[in-house]
């Protein structure tokens, strides 16, 4: 008898234990950081979100720019409080 289970694992927890070894699609990130996609979309535009590149017609993003990324906020609140 095979078990399948149709939960997912809470992709916040991806932040907590350590990124994936592969490059991140914007639905990740905002999975990841529990936003809309379309937010992800304006960070681009605007330029203010995690780094990321075009492959073709598609965004990816390096999971250690984003680690790097969620380190940098983290040290901005450190200083702001």
């Amino acid at each position: 008898m095979s078990r399948t289970s149709s939960a997912q694992p809470d992709s916040r927890d991806t932040l907590r234990s350590g990124l994936p070894d592969r490059y991140l699609t914007p639905d990740d990130i905002a999975q990841m950081f529990g936003v809309p996609l379309e937010t992800v979309y304006q960070w681009r535009r605007k330029r203010t979100g995690p780094p990321g590149f075009r492959v073709g017609k598609h965004v990816r993003y390096d999971p250690a720019e984003v680690g790097a990324y969620v380190a940098q906020l983290k040290n901005v609140d450190r200083v702001a409080a």
